[in-house]
């Protein structure tokens, strides 16, 4: 070939080069591949797109998507297409959970088990940021004092958590004392123990292991400590104390703040027994004035004879529409609860409360005007009624213990004979709740307390029918 020939071709490919390497557009990315956490944002890092002479930016296309929401390797291609053909680069996002698992106990991290006893798992929660359901993937590893929970999701990423376990009792044995703290006792009179609990978290039941020390002297007036000890065989000990009051008892008599507590309705089979036992445990005699409910509940009213306190006669049937209808019937429903009272207990009991009271109005819906006669017959067939001048309105507005202290409490006067109402009747746990609250309130102001007989003033009411 020509040599000139060959050196023109040079010139001319040096040239088509040059007109290349000028005009050619190039595309650079920062950061060809990446890594990034699943569930986070994807954002591009950028890319230049340009010739030496030109800038093709707005020229590029982006192509390909990036789901942060799924574990997995994605593409994004930058093309920019040039005369005839497309100029591409490709970027690499490799999304991965590269976040541990959290594990979550319930209970603490440090617990303390009875001595002997095996810890009962509490349980535990595992969360992560992409995995579901790893609860049942832990991994549960039992050592002498401790306990190891290790987990791992699908990406590797493992997490460790201990729960330490310390054998010891640490914890005092509790007392809970029966009856009212404090107490008061009339001097001369017998202290009965009201009686108490005790347990244990390890060792359970440890009331027959409860000591009990006093200094009390009923004979003398003054206060005195019941202490009660206990000790776990842990060697944890735990003492508690009641204090008893030993005051003189006031004079009984009219006019010297006596105190009748009377309940009628009874008796029931949840409330009298339990009332029964706070006034054997405070000393205190009552009157029951009773219906013919039930011969099942007789015992009870032999338990009130034996314990010294006054069955006196309410009704047999406690039927207003009844006993109120007429004169015969009023004294067939008398006898028939005092025959009822006879057989069950052998005391031919003379006193009386009319059902709502000699001062009722109910009864006028049955028989006009038969309250004035009955309030004068009931005398001349010897028997004797009473009313009552307290009213704990538990059968009325009175809805808690706290309404029938209140109303028992603020009726009471040293100036009077304080004939209470209350009543017996199934579940009046108002008025059991209180009770001892009120005979604690008499007992610390002076008040005595004493049950119904025929030599006792009667308390009566105006007659309103």
């Amino acid at each position: 070939m020509n040599k000139k020939i060959i050196i023109l071709i040079s010139i001319i490919m040096t040239f088509l080069i040059g007109i290349i390497i000028v005009f050619l557009p190039y595309i650079q990315i920062k950061d060809e591949e990446i890594t990034i956490d699943v569930n986070s944002e994807y954002h591009d890092s950028g890319y230049t797109a340009k010739s030496l002479v030109k800038d093709y930016h707005d020229k590029v296309k982006i192509k390909g998507q990036v789901d942060t929401s799924q574990i997995g390797t994605y593409e994004v291609k930058y093309q920019l297409p040039f005369l005839f053909f497309t100029l591409t680069k490709t970027k690499t996002i490799n999304v991965s959970d590269q976040e541990k698992p959290i594990i979550t106990l319930n209970g603490e991290e440090k617990v303390s088990v009875c001595p002997g006893k095996t810890y009962e798992e509490e349980g535990y929660t595992v969360t992560d940021n992409y995995d579901k359901d790893l609860d049942d993937k832990v991994e549960r590893i039992v050592k002498e004092n401790q306990i190891i929970y290790k987990v791992k999701d699908q990406s590797g990423n493992t997490t460790t958590i201990t729960r330490d376990i310390i054998y010891k009792d640490t914890d005092n044995p509790q007392i809970k004392l029966k009856g009212y703290n404090p107490m008061t006792i009339y001097k001369g009179s017998k202290y009965n123990e009201p009686g108490y609990t005790a347990t244990d978290g390890c060792d359970g039941d440890l009331t027959s292991k409860v000591k009990v020390n006093n200094n009390l002297n009923t004979n003398t007036t003054g206060t005195y400590e019941v202490t009660y000890s206990v000790s776990d065989t842990s060697g944890n000990t735990t003492s508690v104390k009641r204090t008893i009051k030993v005051i003189n008892r006031p004079v009984n008599g009219q006019g010297n703040g006596v105190i009748y507590l009377t309940f009628d309705d009874g008796p029931s089979s949840s409330i009298t027994p339990q009332i029964l036992d706070i006034l054997k445990e405070e000393g205190i005699k009552a009157t029951f004035f009773v219906t013919g409910k039930s011969s099942s509940l007789d015992y009870l009213l032999v338990r009130e004879k034996n314990e010294g306190h006054t069955i006196a006669l309410h009704t047999n049937t406690h039927d207003y529409s009844y006993v109120y209808s007429s004169t015969k019937n009023y004294f067939n429903d008398l006898y028939a609860i005092q025959n009822h009272v006879k057989n069950a207990t052998g005391i031919t009991s003379n006193i009386i409360r009319f059902p709502g009271g000699s001062s009722n109005t109910v009864s006028r819906q049955y028989s006009k005007g038969i309250m004035t006669y009955l309030t004068s017959e009931v005398l001349n067939k010897g028997f004797i009624y009473y009313d009552w001048n307290v009213d704990s309105d538990d059968a009325g507005s009175a809805k808690t213990s706290t309404q029938v202290y209140n109303n028992v409490i603020n009726g009471l006067s040293h100036n009077k004979t304080n004939i209470v109402l209350m009543h017996d009747y199934e579940n009046n746990y108002k008025t059991l709740n209180a009770l001892r609250d009120i005979i604690a309130y008499g007992k610390n102001n002076g008040y005595t307390f004493s049950k119904i007989t025929s030599s006792t003033p009667p308390v009566r009411h105006g007659v309103a029918n």
